[in-house]
């Protein structure tokens, strides 16, 4: 039997690509465009999963921050309800109280005026008390250095109410406990009462949008017999 025997291109001649030939050349275009829109997806997924987390960490933090400020602000009306004769001194009288970050002083009940007619011992229980405060507010809950204590720029505030600006009774003695902390994300910068001073914390934290506040009143009541 004879072989046939295969046929050669001449030297410099250019050989034709078959249909066969570019259909995988097409094939093979195809699946690669196919991998960079893939790719090009999954970039994309990536990036919306990372956005995702950055607002669960930032909503969990915020949230964070709020429960431990009302646990600081529940802990102050605590003590003021329970040393109430010498309510003044938490307030120091009508000038206001603001400790926490940024405060290197050391509380005193220097001007116990009003409502305060305790004793050397009840005004010591109010210094102390006011001392716990400020140190709780710059995290000395921290547990073995790792720093979860209070939030970010805590302040605490106790200031005593003018009744004619508040809309008060004469005889009323009303305490206002504030807690101020920086968010991390911007929302609306914090609106107080009329008569009512400034937000605790004011200007502390650059943009207002940041500022957060939680309050509760303390009303001392004046028992006559």
């Amino acid at each position: 039997m004879l072989m046939k025997r295969p046929a050669f291109l001449a030297f410099g001649a250019v050989r034709m690509p078959t249909a066969r030939m570019r259909r995988r050349r097409a094939a093979g275009g195809f699946a690669m465009i196919e991998v960079l829109v893939t790719l090009v997806i999954l970039v994309f997924g990536l990036l919306g999963l990372a956005g995702i987390s950055a607002r669960i960490n930032a909503a969990e933090m915020e949230s964070y921050q709020r429960v431990q400020a009302l646990l600081l602000l529940q802990d102050m009306a605590d003590r003021l309800n329970a040393n109430r004769k010498v309510a003044d001194c938490y307030s120091n009288a009508t000038t206001g109280v603001q400790v926490g970050v940024g405060y290197t002083g050391t509380p005193a009940c220097t001007n116990p005026t009003g409502n305060a007619q305790g004793n050397a011992q009840q005004n010591a229980q109010a210094v102390s008390d006011l001392s716990l405060w400020d140190a709780a507010l710059k995290g000395s809950a921290e547990v073995n250095g790792t720093k979860i204590g209070a939030m970010i720029g805590a302040v605490g505030c106790v200031i005593r109410l003018d009744p004619t600006a508040s809309g008060l009774a004469a005889a009323d003695v009303v305490y206002l406990v504030t807690v101020s902390w920086q968010g991390l994300t911007p929302t609306a910068a914090p609106v107080t009462a009329a008569g009512r001073p400034g937000p605790c914390g004011k200007g502390l934290y650059g943009n207002e949008a940041l500022h957060r506040i939680v309050t509760t009143t303390i009303q001392i009541g004046t028992l006559t017999p």
